[in-house]
């Protein structure tokens, strides 16, 4: 039984499409939706977030639909919780609780499960009493899915040793990846964000054209990907795929995942993918926004990507072509995922962008010194070359890693060309 208790001034349009995407939610973690219950609110009712009428009318729903599971829109406090259990005599959960379930089982690697489980334990440490009463009684998700069994304990000081644990140990990934990225450095790397579902991973297949996971559903991959994309004319870009984001996403969910979403923080660009196709683009668009804002990410060089575009009709595409000018906002382009000729406005793009960032100069190079200049055709852009008995003159764009190589290498000249 989903539950909606939106604020009285939010549009009827909007509030549909979050109870919407709650059901879409409950089917993603396993659920069966036999029902929903809604309620316009002013403020929170401090017992039952929604009126005690609409409460025990709420009740009675849930036992004439047999119903054994509540799910709320909205995020309640460990009293509303108990107060709502305690009238309605089956499991209540909240929508943090539900996206936490669903990353529970979406997390694959050994990072991503530590990070799902020190969000959980977080997120219950404030509501034991209600949760568990007992050491062997362990409160799961829809299929009864918790952050470990194994590892999970009702006393609040071996849960706050553990959520200690787990900390550290991805710290420890932290500087881990620290030492990964100072790998990439000298590559221009690009980051691809957004609302879940905007097509992220299908479109990093695409322009990769390496074999990813992808699912038409709610947070199909949590694992970030990085992969090489040819961007034409001799460069390449080294693109990652983010955990996708949504409304009301957990705020200590934003925190565990800090160190994966670091990756965007590193990124020369940011590619902001939407969908299209989506009534609420726009809507989707304020919430990534405001999450990368959280994450300190509002700064970043950032591209708009509207994908999807495939299932747009041509004056639905130029209606949000002429939306976007109006808004006077990010630079923006429109691709499909499965129209590779579409794809070409963003490598070039991204092109740019990597172009911007490579130090134009002429590098004169001794004959003998065959090593640079191979770097030099396989790191830079040669534009142009001029030899003469001694050197090799060669006019390039040439990203700084090279450049700090090549600068104070004995025998080579570097002059910046105006």
């Amino acid at each position: 039984m989903l539950v909606g208790a939106p604020d009285r001034h939010l549009p009827a349009r909007l509030a549909d499409e979050h109870l919407e995407e709650l059901a879409r939610l409950t089917d993603t973690a396993g659920g069966n939706v036999v029902g929903t219950v809604v309620q316009r609110i002013d403020q929170p009712h401090a017992r039952y977030y929604i009126g005690e009428g609409k409460a025990k009318e709420l009740a009675g729903v849930v036992r004439s639909a047999k119903a054994d599971l509540v799910i709320f829109d909205e995020e309640l406090s460990p009293a509303q919780g108990k107060g709502l259990e305690d009238l309605l005599g089956v499991r209540v959960m909240d929508r943090s609780e539900l996206i936490l379930d669903i990353f529970a089982t979406r997390a694959r690697s050994k990072e991503s499960r530590m990070q799902v489980e020190l969000a959980q334990l977080e997120y219950l440490l404030p509501r034991l009493r209600r949760m568990w009463s007992h050491l062997s009684r362990i409160r799961g998700g829809i299929g009864l899915r918790g952050p470990g069994e194994t590892q999970l304990e009702t006393d609040r000081r071996l849960i706050g040793k553990r959520i200690g644990e787990l900390k550290r140990k991805l710290g420890d990934v932290a500087k881990a990846r620290v030492v990964q990225r100072k790998g990439r450095q000298g590559h221009f790397r690009a980051a691809l964000v957004g609302y879940t579902n905007a097509g992220k991973s299908s479109l990093l297949q695409a322009l990769s054209g390496s074999d990813m996971f992808v699912e038409d559903r709610l947070f199909a991959t949590l694992d970030p990907a990085t992969r090489v994309v040819d961007l034409g004319s001799g460069h390449e870009a080294l693109v990652t795929d983010t955990v996708g984001f949504i409304r009301k996403l957990p705020h200590d969910l934003v925190a565990s995942f800090r160190a994966t979403l670091e990756e965007a923080q590193e990124a020369d660009v940011l590619l902001h993918v939407i969908d299209a196709s989506h009534s609420d683009w726009e809507e989707h668009l304020e919430v990534v926004d405001g999450v990368l804002e959280e994450l300190g990410l509002d700064e970043q060089d950032l591209v708009l990507v509207f994908n999807k575009v495939d299932r747009l009709t041509h004056d639905e595409e130029e209606a949000m072509r002429q939306r976007i000018r109006s808004l006077e906002a990010t630079p923006a382009v429109f691709v499909s995922a499965h129209d590779q000729s579409t794809l070409d406005a963003l490598r070039e793009t991204l092109r740019a962008r990597l172009q911007a960032r490579l130090a134009h100069v002429r590098v004169r190079v001794p004959v003998g010194d065959g090593e640079a200049i191979a770097a030099l055709y396989r790191e830079a852009e040669v534009i142009g070359r001029e030899d003469d008995d001694s050197m090799v003159s060669l006019t390039a764009r040439v990203p700084a890693a090279l450049l700090g190589r090549l600068t104070g290498r004995e025998g080579v000249i570097v002059e910046a060309v105006a």
